[in-house]
């Protein structure tokens, strides 16, 4: 709001329009603009007060909460390294395979594929037991029928052949039956082996498990310290952020009658004259919407 514009709002107003909502509006927008001024100028300049006395208690508040953030801002630095260590041991234990157990996992597929190669022998060996049996009933059955139709005597070499072929197919069945509990033996034992690397895998897995709880502990202490401590650094900000305010509004206020101020805000004089121009558009405003 300009003189000029005022002078017209004012013409406006002397034939009843009247535009109160509006000029409220204004005012608290540039309001806003100037508390937001305020701040920035305060920050930027507040190293440049210390000789004000008028500004002594904000300055030396200034002075000790930068202190106090560079110290926790440190902290955090501090806190940050070690969480990331941690999250780095955990991850090392959690994801790398340590050299025991790789030998134990060595070993492992080995006996894996032990019992692979005796699972299959054992079922080759059932097959051909099955087989001797079958040929063992083929030939008891016609030892059977030669004998129930008397013809042993007529042909005893083919009934001398039958028997010894039921003979020889009885000894093959039962090398065949004690050669499959054999591999069976081979693959209990090869089993009670295999639980035996598994149980020392477990225990190892268990252990890193442990050790990597205390990265966890670690972990979250960490982060529970980095809330505390940012929640700390965001208190700082907020005061230091209305010391800036003060420090903003009575230098931009007292440029022209305080040199000291004058001489704090010189490398700022086109922000102070633009602050000084809202507030004088801001009270015109107050004036035409009748709160002044």
């Amino acid at each position: 709001m300009t003189p000029s514009r005022y002078f017209l709002a004012q013409m406006g107003q002397a034939f009843g329009y009247y535009r109160k909502a509006q000029r409220m509006g204004d005012a608290a927008s540039e309001m806003h603009l100037l508390r937001e001024a305020e701040t920035m100028l305060g920050s930027a300049i507040w190293e440049n007060v210390e000789n004000i006395d008028e500004l002594s208690v904000e300055y030396w508040n200034l002075r000790k909460l930068v202190k106090e953030r560079e110290e926790i801002q440190q902290r955090l630095e501090d806190c940050q390294i070690r969480l990331t260590k941690a999250h780095e041991e955990r991850s090392i234990l959690l994801n790398n395979t340590p050299e025991e157990n790789l030998e134990l996992l060595e070993q492992r597929t080995k006996i894996l594929n032990h019992l692979e190669e005796l699972s299959r022998k054992r079922d080759n060996i059932v097959a051909s037991a099955r087989e001797v049996r079958r040929a063992y009933v083929g030939f008891k059955t016609k030892l059977e029928v030669l004998t129930g139709e008397n013809t042993s005597s007529d042909n005893p070499e083919d009934f001398e052949r039958v028997k010894s072929q039921l003979v020889m197919l009885k000894n093959k069945f039962a090398a065949l039956k004690s050669e499959r509990i054999e591999v069976g033996k081979e693959i209990d034992a090869g089993d009670a082996e295999l639980d035996k690397i598994d149980e020392q895998l477990e225990q190892k897995r268990q252990e890193r498990r442990e050790m990597a709880s205390g990265a966890f502990v670690v972990i979250g202490e960490g982060n529970k310290e980095i809330s505390t401590l940012k929640a700390e650094c965001g208190l700082i900000d907020t005061r230091m952020r209305q010391l800036y305010a003060e420090i903003g509004r009575f230098v931009s206020r007292s440029a022209n009658q305080n040199p000291a101020a004058a001489a704090a805000a010189k490398s700022h004089r086109g922000m102070v004259d633009v602050m000084r121009a809202l507030r004088r558009s801001i009270a015109l405003n107050h004036r035409l919407a009748g709160t002044a």
